[in-house]
């Protein structure tokens, strides 16, 4: 077998990693859901530090492996995502070694005693995980990516429940007020990191429609829901948040929020709609999601390894 190559990744790699990360959709949920500007939005992220934070694995010339670490909490927990071709298990434990290496050094850098590492990985992933496994690696938490599919015959825009009204986050106050909406009602959520408002707009990316991101209030309350969708995907439409004050829940808001989604999103001629759901969830988002047609398209795991930190 060729040898194996490692480097970092370069903004120019982004359409390579992308043809990777598609043949890894394709063979983990049966088609190509990566679009290539979400792997540009990754490269050119104000935080990513590529000559550090990434790893690409050639052999022979083909991209076998990717690796991405992100570093949002500032202390003991890491983030990293890998991708594998699959017959290519030994790019994949070799990415982890050099992944939890820096993993370390990261943590120690921030003044942790040890290394908090999470990865998302499908259910069925390429990557072989009695590799994770041997290497202490164990789930903590499973995901489900639900779909429902739109007509615009059937989607129409819904009436609010009595006194909501919905704006769009259009103006910098709104998308402000956005942030700290989703900043409290994702606070208690499992691994919710806190991100300053600059580093949320970071997270966005430019191709964002922020006439798609919406915020509820009501008379007397004011701001009391947040629904941030995006509609640049190829595949489909996407909810990336939706969020509901504690005090302003069960009055039908965070409901009358995804068939407001789904209207739009049928309205602007898109045939699915999806979004991503805890389902460890406390607050019953799984119910509310299916209760409204939203099926599971795919489920995801986060792997976790507690590493300790080098003095």
């Amino acid at each position: 077998m060729d040898e194996l190559i490692v480097r970092p990744a370069v903004p120019g790699d982004a359409a390579e990693i992308c043809r990777l990360l598609n043949a890894v959709d394709l063979a983990e949920i049966g088609r190509a859901e990566t679009d290539q500007h979400e792997v540009e939005a990754d490269l050119s992220h104000p935080e990513a530090a590529l000559e550090e934070n990434s790893w690409l694995a050639f052999r022979g010339g083909e991209l076998v492996g990717y690796g991405l670490m992100w570093d949002d909490s500032g202390a003991e927990r890491i983030d990293m995502d890998q991708y594998i071709l699959p017959g290519h298990q030994d790019a994949g434990e070799y990415l982890l070694q050099l992944m939890e290496a820096h993993a370390i050094r990261r943590a120690t850098g921030n003044g942790a005693k040890k290394a908090v590492v999470h990865m998302h990985l499908n259910v069925r992933p390429t990557l072989d995980t009695t590799l994770l496994i041997d290497r202490g690696w164990h789930t903590v938490r499973r995901y489900h990516a639900l779909t429902r599919e739109l007509a615009p015959t059937v989607d129409l825009l819904p009436e609010p429940p009595p006194g909501l009204t919905l704006r769009d986050c259009r103006e910098e106050t709104d998308r402000r007020a956005a942030h700290r909406l989703i900043e409290e009602t994702f606070a208690e959520h499992f691994d919710h990191q806190t991100r300053t408002y600059q580093q949320w707009l970071d997270d966005r990316g430019a191709h964002i429609d922020w006439s798609l991101v919406w915020i509820a209030s009501l008379p007397g309350t004011g701001d009391v829901a947040v629904l941030l969708t995006r509609n640049d995907r190829e595949s489909m439409g996407w909810i990336s948040n939706l969020g509901v004050r504690k005090e302003a829940r069960g009055r039908g808001i965070a409901g009358h929020l995804l068939r407001h989604a789904f209207g739009v999103y049928a309205g602007l001629g898109r045939d699915t709609l999806g979004l991503g759901v805890d389902i460890g969830n406390e607050t019953g988002a799984l119910r509310l999601y299916e209760s409204h047609g939203m099926t599971t398209h795919f489920a995801v795991d986060t792997w976790e390894v507690t590493l300790p930190a080098v003095p």
